[in-house]
This record gives C-alpha cells, sequence and structure tokens, in this order.
C-alpha cells in the first residue's frame, strides 16, 4: 500500500507527480477539487462528490476533459492501484498551462489529477473529549464576489482564519459571513443543538453545501430529530447545548469550548454520540 496519484489518464508514486509551473491552477488558484473518503475499500458517497465536482467547475468555465462516469471510474482505479482500504482522496481539475497573464483563454490541457493517501486532521482524543473553537476576523468570503458553494482551488480566506485559530492555539475556527452571521468553520460545517432540536447555517449563509454535512441531516432526520436550516449567531453558538463540526475528512467532532466559552456540559453531548455513532455504523459497514 502506497500513495498513488492520478495526473490525466497515467499512474504515478507520490515522488514522481508533477504539473507545470506554468499551470493556472498553481499560479492562480484556477481549479477545483473535490475531497472523498474510502472505508473498506469502497469509495463513499463518490457520485455526490463527483457531481459537485463538475458544478463548481461549470460555475467557473472550467470544462473537465472526461465524462462524470469516467471520473469515478479513474478515482476508483486510482484507490485500487494504491491498495488503501481506509484512505482518502483528493480529486482536482486545474485549468492546465498557460502564459503568466490571467487570461484563462490563453491555456491548454486541463489536468485531472487524482491523490490517494491516507489523512488525519485532528488528534483523536479532540473525538472523544472535544475541541476549542475561536471566531476569526477574517469573514468568509462574500457570496456576490466568489460563492463558497464553489469549491475552487483558492483556500486564502480560509487559510488566513486557520491561521488565527492557530494563534489562538485552536485547530480550527469559526467563520462568520458578511452579516456577521455564523457561516462555516475553516474546513467544516457546524451544527448546533438545543434542546435535542439541531440547527446548521443553510447555504446562503455564504457556506460550502458539504456532502457529510448534507449526510448528517438525514441521518438526524431519519433518527427523529428535528433539524432546521437557519441563520445563526454567535450568540446561538454560545449557548447551545451541544455543538459539533461535520467534513469529509473530518467526519463529526464534537466543540466543548468556543471563544472562551464552555459549551453545555463541557463533553460531547448526547445527540452528537447517537448521530456519530450512526454515521460509523453506515460507513463502515
Amino acid at each position: 500500500m502506497e500513495p498513488i496519484v492520478y495526473i490525466n489518464g497515467r499512474f504515478f508514486k507520490k515522488e514522481e507527480a508533477v504539473i507545470s509551473v506554468y499551470d493556472h491552477g498553481f499560479l492562480y488558484g484556477d481549479g477545483v477539487f473535490e475531497g472523498i473518503r474510502v472505508y473498506g475499500g469502497k469509495v463513499f458517497k463518490l457520485t455526490e462528490h463527483v457531481d459537485r465536482l463538475f458544478e463548481s467547475a461549470q460555475a467557473i468555465w472550467l470544462e473537465i476533459p472526461m465524462s462524470r462516469k469516467a471520473c469515478a471510474d479513474a478515482i476508483g482505479q486510482t484507490v485500487a492501484k494504491s491498495g488503501f482500504k481506509d484512505a482518502y482522496v483528493r480529486a482536482v481539475v486545474s485549468r492546465g498551462a498557460g502564459s503568466l497573464g490571467l487570461d484563462p483563454r490563453k491555456t491548454k490541457d486541463p489536468q485531472v489529477i487524482i491523490i490517494v493517501d491516507t489523512i488525519s486532521i485532528y488528534p483523536q482524543e479532540m473525538y472523544e473529549k472535544g475541541m476549542e473553537l475561536v471566531t476569526a476576523s477574517t469573514m468568509r468570503n462574500h457570496p456576490a464576489a466568489l460563492n463558497p458553494r464553489i469549491k475552487s482551488l483558492n483556500y486564502l480566506n480560509n487559510i488566513m482564519a486557520k491561521i488565527e485559530g492557530s494563534l489562538a492555539g485552536c485547530v480550527e475556527a469559526l467563520m462568520l459571513n458578511h452579516k456577521g452571521e455564523v457561516a462555516e468553520c475553516t474546513g467544516d460545517n457546524i451544527f448546533i443543538v438545543k434542546n435535542k432540536v439541531l440547527f446548521t447555517p443553510s447555504p446562503d449563509a455564504g457556506i460550502l453545501d458539504g456532502v457529510t454535512r448534507r449526510l448528517v441531516m438525514e441521518l438526524a432526520k431519519t433518527s427523529g430529530y428535528t433539524m432546521n436550516e437557519s441563520t445563526l449567531t454567535r450568540h446561538d453558538v454560545y449557548v447551545a447545548d451541544e455543538v459539533f463540526l461535520t467534513g469529509t475528512a473530518a467526519e463529526l467532532i464534537p466543540v466543548t469550548k468556543i471563544d472562551g466559552r464552555v459549551i453545555g456540559e463541557g463533553k460531547p453531548g448526547r445527540v452528537f454520540l447517537d448521530l456519530r455513532s450512526r454515521f460509523q455504523e453506515m460507513t463502515r459497514e
């Protein structure tokens, strides 16, 4: 088992995979990507991730040089070639190599890159005891400028907020939108629980509509919980009974402290534990 990289139909070892320094994905962040999980050798929610990859590409006038089925097949082939049974897949499509100018019409040969490797973004202890967040001063991109629903290669907005979290001693940070409302974290969506009712910001809040987010919403509904997409403020988060984050890489992880305030009882709550158990049963089947 070893990391494998697919580039336009060819497979490479990690240290041998290269693209042009003139590629506009490298020069300008001009491209899109998806993060996908593999459980027990099976790619999880592959269709949903491929659909979002193509939608993101369409939104930035980027034509992916293969069909959705061919893309899904390439992901499956790369996973099989790696030998990993549990892994993380990064599917990337860049505009391709061009000039040093911005003009995308001068680029050619969009690059389709699929990376299969392992990932662990948070310490295991945080899954058991909870993590701490701070609110970043960097606001989420304005939807009228660059819609956060596009999963583009330009993640500088998130990175700036991530740096703020790191400087405060936290591994994640909460981001607000241009209205001062709760949006999401730098790499994860956020849920709160109040009186056993779940709330999460809607896509209109300027968030990435996460695949894991949608799955958890469906799990909550089928498990008998009331699930609401609604406007949230920091006050709602501070006084919540529970807070947790969701993401492809993170899965579900509890939050027990935000901006110095202890959330609920200061430990993972019952609703979170129930939904995490159901999520793990689904992904580990």
